[in-house]
């Protein structure tokens, strides 16, 4: 039997339920509740190295994209920060100039072109959109977070 390929999900929610959801993905529940989006091949260095390039997109370089460490009980969860998830959200409606072309594909061309990605610019742009609307899913007033639980 081969082992799973790894992925890493990501997901709006509150620091409890993250932490739940966390300890059944850690204790090998890989089932898929649709209410994130689960991202084949791809680990937290991926999604940070996202972060930069969605950064950079959106005229904000040099903005704090290191995912972090939640809590003791998973070192397989992270959490987002602010002005990634800012960030994102400013993704999909952010009006570049004309020569620049839409901030998505531009975005989702880039990460393609990383280093051991497992899908082409297309699947990626898919994601990138996918991501930028869950951080625009974001609810501060409910206590809400853009996680990522990356693991194998």
């Amino acid at each position: 039997m081969s082992a799973p390929s790894p992925f890493a999900e990501v997901f709006v929610s509150t620091h409890a339920d993250a932490l739940a959801r966390a300890a059944r993905l850690d204790a090998g529940d890989t089932s898929d509740d649709g209410a994130g989006l689960r991202l084949p091949g791809v680990s937290d260095y991926e999604i940070e190295q996202l972060g930069s390039l969605v950064g950079a997109a959106v005229h904000a370089p040099g903005g704090d994209y290191e995912l972090t460490m939640v809590d003791v009980a998973s070192d397989s969860l992270l959490a987002v920060p602010a002005s990634m998830v800012r960030a994102l959200a400013e993704l999909l409606a952010y009006e570049s100039g004309e020569e620049e072309g839409d901030a998505v594909e531009r975005v989702a061309s880039a990460w393609a072109e990383q280093e051991d990605l497992p899908f082409d610019a297309r699947e990626a742009y898919d994601y990138v959109e996918q991501l930028a609307k869950l951080a625009a899913d974001v609810d501060d007033s409910d206590h809400q977070e853009l996680f990522v639980w990356a693991g194998t």
